[in-house]
């Protein structure tokens, strides 16, 4: 990591390590999670991703090279075949069936997220929309490859598919490419735009912690 994404990443400590400790994370981890908080959450998550997926179309079209205006439909396209098929071939083995997960009504959580997330993509500049999709991508890397280190994480048939999708090398490469464009990008700015991506990152990663506890307390609408 250079500069501008080692600010980011410490500015974002804190709040990264109080996800990797929520009970949701662990218990996953662990193999107890209760399986309707995971279904709760891949219906959410769901949801969630036909929205981040329109991040990477945003990014592509702001562009301005050829090579990352590819690389963003190659994330697009991996979002929408790869990432959101996981989620499909899950819901069915707890009999959840597909056209369900499509009907998934959003929480007021998943709400709040994915409107900042587009909103920083439809008023931003290419390097803020990377600054707040980068902390979903980044910090599920992170978990992913934490727990597939970790002995007896991949012995639980429920979420060892989970973590071997997050951990490969596959969905690292893609990571990695956006935190080199975070700081291609950021190379430059002036203090006061450094400040917005900062700023746009720590909200993601706070959105993060947000969406784990919503999936551990599976959030209703209050009326």
């Amino acid at each position: 990591m250079s500069r501008v994404s080692e600010r980011l990443y410490r500015s974002a400590q804190p709040i990264w390590e109080q996800s990797h400790r929520h009970p949701f994370l662990t218990e996953m981890r662990d193999g107890t999670l209760d399986p309707a908080r995971f279904i709760y959450y891949l219906k959410q998550d769901y949801v969630y991703l036909i929205d981040y997926a329109k991040l990477f179309a945003m990014g592509s079209m702001k562009a301005r090279e050829m090579e990352t205006m590819v690389k963003f439909a190659e994330l697009l396209h991996s979002t929408l075949h790869v990432e959101m098929e996981l989620h499909r071939q899950y819901a069915e083995r707890f009999g959840v069936k597909r056209e369900e997960l499509e009907l998934t009504q959003p929480s007021p959580t998943t709400i709040a997220y994915t409107k900042y997330l587009l909103d920083v993509a439809s008023q931003g500049s290419l390097a803020e929309v990377v600054a707040a999709l980068l902390p979903c991508m980044w910090s599920y890397r992170e978990i992913g490859v934490m727990y597939m280190n970790l002995p007896g994480a991949l012995d639980h048939e429920l979420y060892r598919e989970w973590i071997l999708m997050y951990g490969s090398d596959e969905f690292g490469a893609l990571t990695d490419w956006c935190v080199g464009l975070m700081d291609r990008l950021a190379e430059g700015l002036p203090e006061r735009e450094l400040a917005q991506l900062e700023k746009h990152f720590l909200a993601a990663s706070r959105l993060e912690y947000m969406f784990w506890d919503m999936a551990y307390r599976q959030e209703e609408w209050p009326v």
